[in-house]
Parts: structure tokens; sequence; C-alpha cells
């Protein structure tokens, strides 16, 4: 069986302050992509949500535009450009660096639950 979804028709589209993530499933997989503007940093916008510490999602994906600092718990740190694919361990803050919107696409399964009121 083969199945296309388009993202501009997400099933679900999850809310919070300065930013937005857009969940469609494709047979098996879901994916998301978040939408975070200029100001929008983890923990001020979602940890309210998640209710941890730090991020405890992992993730994998693709940039689109925008740049992400992304902030490790073991204290390292890596900015995610346009045209970065990513991988990030649980266990982060990030944050929206410039003027610019940040868009990027998840392929990570843990993104169903992301900004999941609990």
């Amino acid at each position: 069986m083969a199945e296309a979804k388009s993202i501009d028709s997400a099933t679900e589209i999850r809310e919070f302050p300065n930013g937005r993530v857009e969940v469609v499933t494709v047979g098996t997989t879901t994916l998301t992509r978040s939408t975070m503007q200029p100001g929008w940093r983890w923990s001020e916008c979602v940890k309210p949500i998640a209710g941890t510490d730090s991020c405890q999602v992992p993730h994998n994906g693709y940039a689109i535009s925008g740049q992400l600092r992304v902030f490790q718990d073991d204290g390292t740190e890596v900015e995610i450009n346009p045209g970065d694919a990513y991988s990030i361990a649980p266990g982060h803050d990030a944050s929206v660096v410039g003027d610019e919107p940040w868009v990027g696409v998840d392929f990570s399964p843990a993104m169903a639950d992301y900004a999941k009121p609990r």
C-alpha cells in the first residue's frame, strides 16, 4: 500500500506561545512540522505544558528555514540552520536565533506527544 498526505492538511495542530506543531500520520509514521517564531524558547513556551525541566523528546529531522540553537543538559550546544539534518537527544532546551521563524520537519515517533498537555 502507498499513501501520501500533505502536511498542509495536518490532522492535529498544537499551538503554544510563539510556536505551533502540525501533526500528520502516514502509514505508521507520525511526522511534524514545527514553526517557532523569534522569541520562542522551549523552557519558556513548552516547559509549562511538558512539565519537565528540559525537553525529553528526541528529535530527528530536517531544518527548512531560520536558525535554532540547542542547549543540551550536558552543556554542549549546536546551531541548526536551513538545510541541516539534525538529531537531538533528550535533555535539552532550544531557542530561535535571529528575526526569522524556524521551521523544521521532525520524523521522531515521540513527536506524537510533543507539546500535548498531560
